[in-house]
């Protein structure tokens, strides 16, 4: 006996492709959410929790002295130039099981730019800037 085959016809073939795009659509659809999700989390994390100095702002000389000071040096250290900060942030676990402590500080001369300092306990761990919109 000799088999047959099975021709598929054109309408079938197009039911295919639109199935495709309709699986495509939605799986690009579901990536774009989760970025917007990520942008929306990422915005919250630099809102204040507390503002515990209204005034305070940093100047330019302050910042070129503190930029200047090493990481890991102490707490202390860097209140000695920058003292109390407009606002303190939420903490953030930037390595495994250590609470990192974030203090945000407008420049004088740019306020919608913010300093963030970042200890680990009474250690000076670094710093990074939020641009405030």
């Amino acid at each position: 006996m000799r088999r047959q085959k099975l021709r598929r016809t054109p309408r079938r073939r197009s039911y295919y492709w639109l199935a495709a795009g309709w699986v495509l659509a939605l799986a690009s659809f579901g990536l774009d959410m989760g970025q917007w999700f990520k942008a929306e989390a990422a915005a919250q994390k630099d809102l204040c929790q507390e503002v515990t100095q209204s005034t305070a702002v940093l100047s330019r000389e302050q910042l070129a002295k503190l930029l200047a000071i090493p990481e890991r040096s102490e707490k202390k250290t860097v209140r000695e130039i920058v003292e109390t900060p407009y606002c303190t942030l939420p903490h953030l676990e930037v390595r495994a099981g250590v609470q990192a402590v974030r203090e945000a500080y407008p420049l004088a001369f740019d306020p919608d730019t913010w300093l963030v300092v970042l200890y680990e306990g009474e250690e000076y761990a670094g710093y990074g800037f939020s641009v405030q919109n």
